[in-house]
């Protein structure tokens, strides 16, 4: 009769195991998150076009950059139960990512600037505040499902990965208060304000994912 498996060899499979069911639901979940932000960028960004509204586009802007962000943790995802793959997939994912919020935070800084210096107003846009709204319930539960998968598989470049989906929601909420302060109030200033409060958060992000994977 073979000899039966020793309870340390037990051990590993039933951990590759987890390991494996692990990475097939942080994949769901980055499908998931694809294919919701490629959908929220592209609304984002025409309602921002339609409107003039700075904050709509920077929100726009970053689901882009969320769906890049996505792209690299489906790779860093794929490379996972290859040891070896495992750990320069790593660093180098963690930089992408960081280098993508630093272009976010390029763009909103001028654009909100330029609107400021030019007092351009944007329209009303009852569109763009259920964009808004809707990311603001969707973006949380993605985030903290995908953090319990970074926490298992114990991925900085993951972790970060879904801080940027996090950190969508955050903006979301900003955003929403300067569309809804425009439409409400009239004080078109708020939607420019509330994209440069956005820049602290996205630089912040950015430099810790190109440090680490310096």
């Amino acid at each position: 009769m073979p000899a039966a498996p020793s309870p340390c060899r037990r051990v590993v499979s039933a951990m590759a195991l987890d390991r494996q069911a692990l990475v097939r639901r942080g994949l769901r979940l980055n499908y998931a998150t694809l294919g919701y932000n490629a959908l929220e960028a592209v609304a984002s960004i025409i309602a921002g076009l339609v409107a003039g509204s700075v904050a709509l586009m920077g929100f726009g802007l970053d689901s882009v950059v969320e769906v890049t962000a996505s792209g690299v943790a489906q790779w860093r995802l794929r490379a996972d139960l290859d040891e070896r793959r495992r750990h320069a997939v790593e660093r180098t994912a963690r930089h992408l990512v960081g280098w993508c919020f630093i272009v976010l935070a390029l763009y909103v800084t001028y654009a909100s600037g330029r609107s400021l210096l030019l007092r351009e107003r944007p329209e009303r846009t009852v569109a763009g505040i259920v964009i808004l709204a809707l990311s603001v319930l969707v973006m949380p539960v993605l985030a903290r499902a995908k953090r319990r998968v970074a926490h298992g598989l114990e991925s900085g470049a993951l972790r970060a990965e879904a801080r940027q989906t996090s950190l969508c929601a955050w903006l979301s909420s900003i955003a929403l208060a300067g569309v809804a302060l425009n439409a409400a109030l009239g004080w078109w200033w708020a939607d420019p304000a509330a994209a440069l409060a956005m820049v602290p958060i996205i630089v912040q992000e950015g430099l810790e994912g190109v440090r680490a994977g310096a």
